[in-house]
């Protein structure tokens, strides 16, 4: 099947540099299918843990890092932990966006746990989270409990669940499907809004906008970013996390020199202004947003953002609709102070905005990458 997108998207750090992305089931010219192996794993396991787990790695998770380690304890626990190495420290110095990263986990492994039979018993941050970044302390305990379950109607939408980078069609998005998506990711202790009032809508277009130029003109950002590129096929399957630059395109790009990591990194060069332009279609193709927030007073808030987020990102694809997380905006980090101020001023009504996405009409896109099971389990 030929690629569905015709247009290289070369977007210099903090999003996708992609060409080409196969419909779900279809092979695309350049593109790992191997990468995407754990997608069709999915559910194959003997053990109620696993087949579960196998599941909570498909979470979204910022610049698909996959930072989890699991420890199976006993018949009927586990424990998650993160991977150290997987940090983000130019763009999530204090770790609050992988934790939501672990919430999305979570989320995903208890709703998949319950359509067998089993309540997943999560005790989060077991030996306390009082940490400014993450440290070897576990991020939660969890114990599968037979025959306690009630069954989520999300749980169909697991497999189809994506992040969708393209330019959204020029539709709007109906009143009752958006209050759907802030209904669904109405976790204990967060607030959801999802909001397609035009003034509103504009303002965080700029905003959005702006925090992106922000983030990809900060040589510590945008680079690393670009340290987790992974550009053409043979890299991604060799590495199948980060940032994937993939396509029968893109392979043509790398042959030639136009995309390099050098290049994605140098703010004079070619590919870094196109990507720039593209990357500004896609911010002002926004139809509408929605929005996470909480009081943020632990980890354990950080937790339920990651759990409302992957919810209401199952609700859009139940919907039909794309959703697409832009979280430059809430990065604490110095460069982004005044507009991390902006966004809470705007949104949080003096709470913390956990997420911040954008949503609409796209084409279907295919999986990202995965590691795969034995990646995660220590």
């Amino acid at each position: 099947m030929h690629d569905r997108r015709d247009v290289l998207k070369l977007i210099g750090g903090g999003a996708v540099v992609a060409a080409t992305a196969p419909l779900s089931g279809c092979s695309g010219v350049g593109v790992s299918q191997a990468a995407r192996g754990p997608w069709r794993k999915a559910g194959q396991y003997d053990d109620p843990r696993k087949r579960a787990l196998s599941y909570a790695l498909l979470a979204p998770n910022p610049h698909n890092r996959q930072p989890w380690l699991v420890r199976l304890e006993g018949a009927d626990a586990l424990t998650l932990q993160v991977d150290l190495a997987r940090r983000l420290p130019a763009t999530d110095p204090f770790d609050r966006q992988i934790v939501i990263g672990c919430g999305a986990f979570l989320e995903l492994l208890a709703i998949a746990a319950a359509e067998e039979g089993y309540r997943a018993d999560i005790v989060a941050f077991p030996e306390g989270d009082d940490m400014k970044t993450l440290d070897a302390r576990p991020v939660a305990r969890v114990t599968l409990v037979a025959g306690a379950s009630q069954r989520d109607p999300l749980a169909a939408h697991i497999l189809a669940r994506r992040s969708n980078k393209t330019v959204y069609e020029p539709r709007e998005v109906a009143a009752a499907d958006l209050q759907a998506l802030a209904d669904a990711a109405r976790v204990p202790g967060t607030t959801s809004v999802a909001t397609a009032e035009a003034g509103l809508v504009a303002r965080l277009r700029d905003l959005t906008w702006r925090a992106h130029v922000k983030e990809v003109t900060t040589p510590v950002a945008n680079q690393e970013s670009v340290d987790l590129m992974r550009i053409g096929a043979h890299e991604v399957a060799a590495n199948p996390d980060g940032i994937e630059l993939e396509g029968g395109m893109i392979e043509l790009a790398r042959r030639i020199g136009m995309v390099s990591r050098a290049n994605l990194a140098d703010p004079t060069s070619t590919a870094f202004k196109q990507g720039l332009g593209l990357y500004e279609k896609m911010a002002m193709s926004a139809r509408a947003f929605g929005w996470i927030c909480n009081d943020n007073r632990s980890r354990a808030d950080q937790l339920a953002a990651g759990r409302a987020y992957v919810r209401m990102n199952l609700k859009a694809t139940a919907l039909g609709l794309g959703v697409h997380p832009w979280s430059q905006a809430l990065q604490e980090y110095p460069a982004m102070v005044a507009l991390y101020e902006e966004a809470r001023a705007l949104l949080g009504g003096g709470g913390t905005v956990q997420m911040l996405y954008r949503i609409g009409y796209a084409q279907a896109i295919g999986p990202t990458p995965r590691r795969g099971l034995e990646a995660h389990i220590v």
